[in-house]
């Protein structure tokens, strides 16, 4: 958990900004839930291994029998009813389901704001973290997808971060694919998290960890392989289709390409997405500046049936906010932001530097007033990287002299 100073709390604002009003074109409403849940509905099963790493609140009137109990038996749950949103995405399913009846049938929401993991710190992984998520609930079609990777590519190209490309793959295809290694279904949620082990320990790390679960590894690792370097050209293959892959499942994928020719998409068969909710088409971003994703999601329809009682189709995207704001190009001050400093010493009276003041808010964006150093070099460099413009004096009359570009001065 971290502080932020004047200028990095700014960035991340613009950055912010930038990333909603890019949204809100393309037909997100914004939404906003409480930071805290129901300790249950953090602990649904849905949020993967994220659940482990929540932070929960203990419930009020906990006496000491309380905690002995607990202490004895190794279960604390009972000590707490609720806890710290570790995503946005089960918030928003709690949130759907209790305001469904004042939504459109098709809901576009738009949610960012901190949430919170135990996670071990270190660089790109913090305790309290901002989410910027999408999410279209109601839409069961193709559409929904289309939509998302269409206006989270253009956020990302507004904040300069070309040259993304989205990999997609579908919990279907991975499915069909662990069937055909013969694993059991009682080990397809664990295989899964194997697999998604690939990048970090390579084909010969997935082949043992699935072997010490028990799984028969034989052609798994020869599998692997040529399933790690397959494309888009699967269907024209020489003897057709590979048995492992969903051919109907993998049109949809085509077909999602082509919607979206401004994004660069690339089928990844190994792409498995963490959360245990996925139910279908799931995408991460990459950039070729982060050896991590900066943004991904999936289609989860079965997670606000638990809270409502009757299935919803939906779709969600989030931007990896804290990942990509060492990614952005600088920017100390905002497109045509007029930012100015006034310089005043002491022989001006408080009543003429408010005059000052608010005749220049009528001229500029931004103002601050600062005592004038006696040298305003360090002052000046300061207020340049937190975004300002240009310099003006006040003179003992409280007269705004004239402006100069705070760069050249």
């Amino acid at each position: 958990m971290r502080d932020f100073l004047p200028a990095d709390k700014a960035r991340r604002e613009r950055a912010l900004q930038t990333i909603k009003r890019v949204y809100a074109r393309h037909g997100f409403d914004e939404i906003e839930t409480p930071v805290v849940e129901d300790y249950d509905r953090l602990h649904s099963g849905l949020g993967g291994d994220n659940e482990k790493l929540s932070y929960s609140i203990l419930r009020r009137g906990i006496d000491e029998n309380d905690l002995r109990q607990a202490a004895e038996s190794g279960d604390t749950s009972a000590l707490t009813d609720l806890g710290l949103r570790f995503d946005l995405t089960v918030p928003l399913a709690r949130f759907y389901a209790s305001h469904r009846g004042e939504l459109p049938s098709v809901f576009r929401a738009l949610q960012t704001g901190p949430v919170w993991r135990a996670e071990r710190p270190q660089k790109g992984r913090y305790r309290q973290f901002v989410q910027c998520d999408i999410d279209i609930l109601g839409e069961p079609g193709q559409l929904a997808e289309i939509e998302l990777i269409a206006a989270t590519t253009a956020a990302l190209d507004e904040l300069g971060l070309t040259g993304s490309f989205v990999r997609v793959n579908d919990r279907r295809i991975l499915a069909r694919l662990l069937k055909s290694w013969n694993v059991p279904a009682e080990l397809t949620d664990r295989a899964l998290i194997v697999i998604d082990k690939l990048d970090k320990v390579g084909v010969d790390g997935v082949v043992a960890e699935l072997g010490g679960l028990g799984i028969a590894t034989d052609g798994v690792a020869e599998s692997l392989r040529s399933i790690a370097a397959a494309g888009w050209d699967l269907l024209d293959a020489p003897g057709g289709a590979p048995g492992w892959l969903d051919v109907e499942v993998y049109g949809e994928l085509l077909a999602l390409r082509a919607a979206v020719p401004a994004a660069q998409l690339v089928f990844d068969p190994t792409l498995v997405r963490g959360m245990g909710y996925y139910t279908g088409t799931i995408f991460e971003i990459a950039h070729p500046s982060s050896s991590s994703s900066v943004a991904g999601g999936g289609r989860y329809d079965g997670m606000i049936g638990r809270f409502l009682g009757q299935d919803v189709p939906a779709v969600g995207f989030s931007i990896g906010f804290e990942r990509i704001l060492d990614l952005i190009p600088a920017d100390d001050a905002l497109p045509g932001e007029t930012s100015v400093v006034l310089l005043y010493d002491s022989r001006v009276a408080p009543a003429q530097l408010a005059s000052a003041k608010r005749e220049a808010l009528e001229r500029f964006d931004r103002v601050r007033l600062e005592k004038r150093p006696r040298n305003t070099r360090t002052l000046l460099d300061t207020a340049a990287a937190q975004g300002f413009t240009a310099v003006a004096s006040i003179d003992g009359e409280g007269t705004l002299g004239e402006l100069r570009p705070l760069a050249g001065d």
